[in-house]
C-alpha cells in the first residue's frame, strides 16, 4: 500500500510539472522560470517540443494523470490484494520512462540544451518506475476483512478440536 501511495504522490507532483510546461506551451504564464541558463526556453521552442501535433508536455499531463488515477483506484481496500494494479502501474511508468529517455536524448544530443523542468519530470517518472517495480516484486497484502465482520477467535484458554490421532 505504501508504494501505491508514494506513486500517487509522485504522479501528482509530476502532473503539476507537466501542467506548468503545457500551459507555457499554450502561451499562458509568460516566460518559463528556468534560471539563467535559458535551456528551458530553447527546449520548449524547438521543433521537438511538439509531437504528433500536440505539445510534448500534454503527453506528460495525460501520462501522469493516468498513473495518478490508477494509483488512487489501486488504493481501494478491495484492490490492495490485486496484482493487476501493480502491473498496470509498471506498464504506464515503463512507457513514460522510454518516452522520457527519447526526449532526454533529443535535449542532450540534438538541441544541446537542458530544461530543468524536463529533468525534474524525468526524475519523477524514473522514481515512479522504480517504486512500481518494487511493488510488483513484493508480495501483496492479504485482503482486509469486511467492516463489521467478527474477528476470528484466538482465545488461548479455549481448546481446539483435534485434527486426527495424536502422533
Amino acid at each position: 500500500m505504501r508504494q501505491r501511495q508514494a506513486i500517487a504522490l509522485l504522479a501528482l507532483v509530476g502532473l503539476f510539472v507537466a501542467l506548468y510546461l503545457w500551459l507555457h506551451a499554450l502561451g499562458f504564464g509568460g516566460a518559463i522560470k528556468c534560471g539563467a541558463s535559458g535551456g528551458c526556453e530553447t527546449v520548449q521552442t524547438s521543433r521537438w517540443a511538439v509531437f504528433l501535433g500536440f505539445p510534448v508536455a500534454f503527453y506528460g499531463v495525460v501520462g501522469y494523470l493516468a498513473v495518478l488515477i490508477v494509483a488512487l483506484v489501486a488504493l481501494r481496500p478491495a484492490a490492495l490484494a490485486e496484482r493487476k494494479w501493480n502491473v498496470m502501474l509498471v506498464g504506464l511508468a515503463t512507457v513514460g520512462v522510454f518516452f522520457t529517455a527519447y526526449l532526454t536524448y533529443i535535449e542532450l544530443f540534438v538541441i544541446h540544451a537542458i530544461c530543468r523542468w524536463c529533468v525534474g519530470s524525468a526524475v519523477i517518472i524514473t522514481l515512479i518506475w522504480i517504486v512500481a517495480l518494487a511493488a510488483l516484486r513484493r508480495p501483496l497484502a492479504a485482503p482486509s476483512p469486511p467492516p463489521n465482520s467478527p474477528a476470528p477467535r484466538t482465545d488461548p484458554g479455549v481448546s481446539q478440536p483435534l485434527r486426527g490421532p495424536p502422533a
